[in-house]
């Protein structure tokens, strides 16, 4: 019993944790796009997909928990358990963090700094343990 309570934990901490920090980051992201709209609207398509950016590791987490659904609750509990929360946090982070970087990005952009593709490749810094995140829970599986 223990085993399954383990088991849907994982499962929640996995989807809800790298839910919550998309949607953090993507807001912080919106949040400085939304001004940096009144400063240069003509802009507005990098900032569109640097606000976008913190969504992935929502879709991560997502991923992760359709993968692990189908599992034996009895038997891999206590395992989806260690690989949820590992998930989790690592995609919570990495999109909070990934939000800042994008939120410097569009700042930039909208002065008329030419830094939207610096911005891109530093946002994929964070990004890249999210995916690590992802590939270690499918490895696991």
């Amino acid at each position: 019993m223990i085993n399954v309570i383990l088991g849907y934990l994982g499962l929640g901490l996995m989807l809800g944790l790298a839910g919550v920090g998309s949607s953090i980051g993507t807001t912080i992201a919106g949040n400085a796009a939304e001004g940096a709209l009144k400063v240069n609207p003509e802009k507005s398509g990098n900032y569109m997909v640097l606000s976008a950016l913190p969504a992935t590791q929502g879709i991560y987490g997502f991923v992760a928990f359709l993968v692990w659904l189908s599992k034996d609750f009895t038997v891999d509990g206590a395992k989806l358990f260690g690989v949820g929360i590992s998930v989790g946090i690592v995609c919570l982070l990495s999109a909070i963090r990934q939000g800042k970087v994008c939120a410097n990005g569009i700042v930039g952009v909208s002065q008329g700094h030419d830094v939207f593709t610096n911005t891109l490749i530093y946002a994929a810094l964070p990004e890249f343990y999210a995916i690590l995140g992802l590939v270690g829970a499918l490895m696991l599986n």
